[in-house]
């Protein structure tokens, strides 16, 4: 999204190809070693930088970055707990009075959690409080029995874990550009967790999304998407130093929109699907955080977006990680090739342990796309 309008370098530990190719440069770095990415940064003289991955987030990337007079699009480690400290995610809106925020509770005590999943009455959510790349949540009703879910944090060894009410409906997220207390939001995405077809299978950081031609759904009423934007303006108006992107994912209950999690970065595979329709050139929208000054409006091709995944056999629970992959690029014809999560070494490429390379589509229905 800013490959043609800048000077783009790169960072990351797996080589990836298609950011390799786009880039002026690109350096193999952790992408939690806030320092050397600090050092590389300023090396090439960069004064902008968006950062990816939680991990970064949550090991202070952004602050290092800030720190050393690159502007990071990004949110400080502090306001990176809105995704990395589910407890801080819950407690916060709590105590802020955001929208949407189900019944919780927060144990450092096993036996604890146990007692209070023995007593709820109803289903309930269990969710590590740290960062799990998006497979550490179990849904009691759905994917595990009271005793599996009592057994599964017995096993896990996790400090700390929220239980919370099972949100029942349909899934959408909607991904927003913040900064200096403007907010700027995309179309809302529906992603599939789901490992295999049929909606069958464990949960996964997403196998595939779609967008409408609209910035709402087709499952979703009017009013809908205003009341999770809504959610989204009071969670800036709380944190008034928040920049970067604040995705907001929620479940469309009868009550209404309600939160499942923040993230504090872009969805993945979810900025697939809006990116490429983003016809305000993304760069300005950057720059303008940097420099003070309001955001541009945001403007849209109108086109619905379906992404779809290739992941190594066996992903999410035991991917085949290492495999040697051949990618024809010439076969994707009118879509859109992105790799994911893949290395690209001497000899060729080859997997990781998540998700390898996306299609997207675009057309003027989700049918045709």
């Amino acid at each position: 999204a800013v490959a043609d309008d800048c000077a783009l370098y790169a960072c990351a530990s797996n080589r990836n190809p298609g950011i390799r190719r786009l880039a002026n440069g690109f350096e193999a770095i952790d992408e939690t070693d806030a320092a050397a990415i600090a050092d590389y940064a300023t090396s090439v003289g960069a004064d902008l930088a968006v950062i990816g991955p939680e991990s970064a987030l949550d090991e202070g990337v952004a602050d290092a970055l800030d720190d050393a007079g690159v502007y990071a699009f990004g949110p400080r480690a502090v306001e990176a707990s809105l995704e990395t400290d589910k407890a801080y995610q819950r407690r916060f809106m709590d105590e802020e009075s955001i929208p949407g925020c189900p019944d919780f509770a927060v144990f450092d005590d096993v036996e604890e959690a146990c007692a209070y999943i023995d007593e709820y009455d109803g289903d309930l959510a269990v969710k590590p409080a740290g960062l799990t790349g998006g497979k550490g949540v179990k849904v009691i009703g759905d994917q595990v029995t009271r005793e599996e879910a009592k057994a599964y944090l017995r096993d896990s060894e996790y400090a700390r874990v929220v239980l919370e009410e099972r949100l029942v409906g349909e899934e959408f997220t909607v991904q927003a550009f913040v900064a200096n207390g403007e907010v700027r939001t995309t179309p809302a995405v529906q992603d599939h967790k789901r490992a295999y077809e049929g909606d069958e299978g464990p949960n996964t950081g997403g196998m595939g999304s779609y967008t409408d031609t609209g910035f709402s759904l087709p499952f979703m009423a009017d009013g809908d998407y205003d009341a999770a934007v809504d959610v989204l303006n009071a969670v800036v108006d709380a944190l008034p130093d928040y920049k970067g992107v604040l995705y907001g994912q929620f479940m469309l209950t009868d009550e209404g929109p309600k939160v499942v999690e923040f993230n504090a970065r872009f969805g993945d595979p979810e900025a697939m699907n809006t990116l490429p329709v983003l016809e305000t050139p993304f760069l300005d929208v950057l720059t303008a955080a940097r420099d003070g000054e309001p955001l541009p409006d945001l403007e849209f091709s109108g086109e619905a977006t379906v992404c779809k995944y290739a992941v190594p056999d066996g992903y999410p629970t035991d991917p085949d990680a290492g495999a040697k992959i051949a990618v024809d690029e010439t076969s994707v014809g009118d879509a859109l090739l992105y790799y994911a999560s893949v290395d690209e070494r001497e000899d060729g490429l080859y997997t990781t342990t998540s998700r390898s390379f996306a299609v997207v589509g675009r057309g003027d229905s989700i049918a045709a796309a």
